[in-house]
């Protein structure tokens, strides 16, 4: 028999010092008289949630196997990221590691859907505008409630970024993955493109470097959310360097890009967009820095409540997770002191319980 846990400390969003009673997966309020303390202090976060990730990826090498996907999963999960949303897998590993004891809870798109050459070799599949709607319906159904989308990416022809489909082609895509109960994940960082998706009704913009003012009205009055991945975004340099020689335009495009996000992510904010953290690990950006992520945010001029909120107990309720309330999911991050103070508290962890078990301390 499983021994009943308990955690005392100051527990947000509430800001209650008070006690937690885990019993396996679910908290309650009700004292248990034989519970075994696992902690009498500090502050007590639902678990973080890294909401833009990959881990059937990784920055420097092919992932060949489910068992490496897992272990890259454990290296958010020892940054305390206990909720991951996998936006978009090579590898696949279905629902496979779904209920694995060990794992962060996962919401996973399938595999990126792109168009032909225009992607990152080998990560997604690519169709035509003629065979979107059919690989979305696919994709929907490989995933457990999301569809990830490559609405831009560098067109040669052109020199530059550029929609992967047309318009009305992207927003029937975003209609086929709704009716097939899946919700649209979109990655753009182009203006053109991201113009007509958010107005196509998607549920989230990945990255959304080019949002413009009115897009953000839009974002705002639909309840379309923003994960911006600012770590990834600093790395636009080398890439746009690498690029210059065949593509100045882009080249130039990119890093106007880079340099405008902080300025969007300010302006979402403040039109009451939701925002949420995602790392885009597994890309160019290593595994386990979610904390880091939500120090960016908090530059961006989120202040640390809302940046908590953005990384913890809202992202969870976004992604259907319940908090550290009665019936709710044991899953908690505990940090000696307060990260509302000083948000580099997140990068210190003192104890980790995951589906009300211990995992890290």
């Amino acid at each position: 028999m499983t021994d009943v846990l308990h955690v005392r400390g100051v527990v947000l969003p509430d800001d209650v010092t008070g006690d937690l009673w885990l019993h396996g997966d679910r908290v309650s309020l009700t004292p248990a008289p034989d519970a075994v303390t696992v902690i009498d202090s500090g502050f007590v976060l639902p678990g973080l949630v890294d909401a833009h990730c990959h881990i059937g990826m990784r920055p420097t090498s092919q992932v060949d196997s489910i068992a490496e996907v897992r272990s890259l999963a454990l290296i958010d999960r020892a940054a305390g990221v206990l909720t991951i949303r996998d936006a978009g897998s090579p590898v696949h590993y279905g629902a496979s590691l779904d209920d694995d004891p060990e794992m962060p809870r996962l919401v996973r798109a399938g595999q990126h859907i792109a168009a032909p050459k225009r992607y990152m070799r080998d990560i997604g599949v690519e169709v035509s505008a003629s065979e979107l709607p059919d690989e979305v319906r696919r994709q929907a159904a490989l995933g457990n409630g999301w569809v990830k989308i490559v609405g831009d990416w560098i067109d040669r022809s052109v020199g530059d970024l550029s929609p992967s489909w047309d318009a009305p082609v992207m927003a029937e895509a975003v209609a086929v993955a709704h009716s097939a109960g899946a919700r649209v994940a979109v990655h753009t960082f182009g203006e053109e493109s991201v113009a007509g998706l958010v107005r196509a009704g998607v549920d989230s913009v990945e990255h959304g470097t080019g949002l413009s003012d009115e897009d953000i009205s839009v974002m705002a009055a639909a309840g379309t959310a923003l994960v911006p991945t600012m770590l990834n975004i600093a790395t636009f340099g080398p890439i746009a360097e690498q690029a210059r020689t065949k593509f100045p335009k882009y080249a130039d495009h990119m890093l106007a890009l880079r340099d405008r996000l902080p300025g969007v992510v300010s302006a979402a904010h403040e039109a009451g967009v939701a925002i949420y953290v995602g790392t885009d690990a597994g890309g160019t950006i290593e595994h386990g820095l979610a904390a880091r992520e939500m120090l960016l945010l908090h530059s961006a001029g989120l202040s640390p409540a809302e940046v908590l909120r953005a990384g913890s107990w809202g992202a969870r309720e976004w992604l259907g997770f319940p908090g550290l309330v009665e019936g709710g999911l044991a899953d908690l991050v505990v940090y000696e002191d307060d990260p509302r103070k000083n948000l580099e508290v997140l990068l210190n962890p003192t104890l980790i319980v995951l589906r009300g078990r211990v995992v890290g301390r």
